[in-house]
């Protein structure tokens, strides 16, 4: 999808800070960064939301979820904790559709309910 930035990002054609990519994949920094570490991950695959994700879907999460652990470890954070999360459409927080896990931590972070 050419209007989609992170296809385009996925792409190479808009620049990033990358952390992992392989063939279904790519991590990089967030640039409205909430907390001292704050990546998204998504999938070169372009799914735009929650919504649309099927049976045919389920590897390519767990990948994003196992890849964002690796992530964690990575910087330091996987023992004292991190948060990952995904919007789904405008009520739900999500600003780009295309389907992204946030992993943010590096600090305390406040509790959800």
């Amino acid at each position: 999808m050419s209007d989609c930035v992170f296809c385009r990002i996925a792409a190479r054609e808009l620049p990033a800070v990358v952390l992992h990519e392989d063939d279904e994949l790519m991590a990089f920094q967030d640039l409205a960064a909430q907390a001292p570490v704050h990546f998204r991950i998504i999938p070169k695959a372009h799914i735009a939301t929650t919504n649309e994700l099927t049976e045919a879907n389920i590897e390519i999460v767990g990948r994003m979820v196992l890849c964002a652990k690796r992530l964690a470890q990575q910087r330091g954070i996987s023992g004292s904790g991190y948060r990952l999360i995904m919007n789904c459409n405008g009520e739900g927080g999500q600003t780009v559709y295309h389907l992204n896990l946030h992993l943010i931590g590096g600090r305390q972070l406040g509790a959800l309910g």
